[in-house]
């Protein structure tokens, strides 16, 4: 029975250039015998939920679902900002709940089951919604994904600072993300060469995939083992808030960190807008819908894993970068936006771009998980990481909509431009943050 042992903490060893899998720096002894065990079911959990997360996306799937039934146009609006929102907004106020369980993983399973039965419910409207009562029904089922991503983002946080240490997270991170490229570059590669079957069918078992992703994750989670910690933080709504703003008062590097934070909401308003450009020139054609999924699995690929490593060393740098490259993105699109129709007359240009975005938008989610997990204490972390998301849910609706009115009067070449200028903000602002690791 031991050599599989050896093999898992040699291969464990290798992955994150640990010479010695039981030094650890933040975790109990308990929790460090485990940790590559629970490294590699953290891995394969996460491997599931960002595929879903990537076949069930409010950026490039689900707006072709709305096209395919018939829904109504200015419904795709809402998509994004119901996404984001619906998962970070109401993270206060479940932390206080969180916090007064020993075990925390119960939560990340329910989360996890929560949104596979949405994407199995996205796939059946996919197959059988149509107009305007489907497109009402899609969005009412990703305002549940979403609230229940948002309880499984909070727990899984909380878990992974109890059962992996320091300077091991982005480093697991990087290579989950990496292998959920490759795997959403297989379902890029099927939608290109099964394009001429039919949208409806094709798109359902995208969800139908998605819901697996989130089987996958629920199963991987039940069976981490997690050290049973303090639960003295368990507290009502109004006294987790209370306990919120005296973070936000007293605690300088936290306030700087959710500024920072919410300047870099523009790599992720710029996305949809980057797939728009390029559905202008493709239609709802799923072939271009496979070339964005590819490069964006591609993207990922390559990304993850690199800026994992950088955020372990230094994830207030890859913060900074991450916003410098989401300027340089949002300048050309802005660019291919006034450029003449017939240099720009194909989705490729476009795809290149989202490529790019989707690489700078992954160091910007990295560094800043990775900080804010390093950041807090084992005590608060679940608090901090829940106010936090709980402030940019509220940013992500008014930044959103305020985005959308200035695409409409300006455009979107505008609008990337003012992101761009929002991205070099972002990074002076990162820029003033402590180094944690």
């Amino acid at each position: 029975m031991a050599a599989p042992e050896i093999s898992q903490t040699r291969l464990y060893e290798r992955l994150t250039g640990d010479e010695d899998s039981r030094m650890c720096k933040d975790i109990p002894d308990e929790a460090c015998q485990e940790q590559p065990r629970n490294f590699f079911l953290h891995l394969m959990a996460s491997l599931g939920n960002k595929l879903a997360d990537e076949l069930a996306s409010a950026r490039l799937v689900l707006p072709w679902l709305l096209g395919a039934i018939g829904a109504p146009v200015w419904m795709v609006g809402l998509l994004v900002p119901i996404r984001e929102a619906g998962a970070l907004l109401p993270q206060v106020f479940v932390a206080g709940f969180i916090r007064g369980r020993p075990e925390r993983k119960g939560v990340w399973v329910a989360g996890a089951l929560l949104q596979a039965l949405a994407a199995a419910a996205l796939a059946l409207l996919a197959w059988f919604g149509q107009g305007g009562l489907g497109g009402a029904l899609v969005l009412a089922v990703l305002v549940m994904l979403s609230l229940a991503r948002g309880l499984s983002s909070i727990a899984t946080k909380d878990v992974l600072g109890k059962t992996i240490a320091k300077r091991r997270r982005g480093t697991l991170m990087g290579w989950s993300g990496s292998l959920a490229g490759a795997a959403t570059l297989a379902a890029g590669l099927v939608l290109m060469i099964f394009s001429d079957r039919p949208g409806e069918l094709a798109l359902a078992a995208l969800l139908g995939v998605a819901a697996l992703g989130w089987g996958v994750n629920a199963l991987c989670a039940t069976r981490i083992h997690e050290v049973p910690g303090a639960s003295e933080g368990g507290d009502s709504i109004a006294s987790t808030l209370r306990e919120g703003l005296r973070l936000l008062r007293q605690d300088r590097t936290f306030r700087y960190f959710n500024l920072s934070r919410a300047l870099l909401l523009s790599s992720a308003l710029a996305l949809p807008y980057v797939a728009l450009l390029g559905q202008r020139q493709s239609g709802a054609e799923l072939g271009d819908l496979g070339v964005l999924v590819i490069v964006s699995g591609l993207a990922g690929m390559v990304a993850s894993p690199l800026w994992g490593k950088r955020a372990d060393d230094s994830s207030r740098r890859v913060m900074r970068l991450a916003a410098l490259g989401t300027a340089l993105c949002c300048a050309a699109g802005a660019l291919l936006a006034w450029l003449p129709l017939s240099w720009t007359a194909s989705v490729w240009p476009y795809a290149g771009l989202y490529a790019l975005l989707v690489i700078v938008h992954a160091g910007a989610r990295l560094g800043r998980k990775t900080y804010v997990v390093d950041l807090a204490g084992a005590e608060d972390r679940a608090l901090y990481v829940a106010l936090s998301n709980t402030l940019t849910g509220v940013l992500m609706l008014i930044v959103g909509a305020l985005a959308g009115a200035l695409a409409q009067w300006l455009g979107s070449g505008a609008l990337l431009l003012a992101l761009g200028a929002t991205s070099l903000a972002a990074a002076a602002s990162a820029q003033r943050l402590p180094e944690v690791e």
